[in-house]
């Protein structure tokens, strides 16, 4: 969410889109984290699944955002 709106703060689309990519990888980074968590069992299967789930959803919309504003930087040249 801090890639997100530090994004929507820079002076153009670019930068923001770039911001977006770096929120995606942050998707990639909790991903991780989920993996040592069930690893360490601070976590059980199910909980993972959930999460993981849910991180799938945020980074399937993060791209479907991007693909969008790609979309419209496109139009404008």
């Amino acid at each position: 969410m801090s890639n997100i709106a530090e994004g929507f703060s820079r002076r153009s689309k670019k930068e923001f889109i770039q911001f977006l990519f770096i929120a995606k990888g942050s998707c990639a980074e909790v991903q991780s984290l989920i993996y040592t968590a069930l690893d360490q069992t601070y976590i059980s299967k199910d909980i993972f699944n959930e999460l993981y789930e849910k991180t799938e959803e945020v980074a399937k919309i993060l791209s479907g955002f991007i693909t969008y504003l790609l979309n419209k930087l496109k139009e404008l040249k």
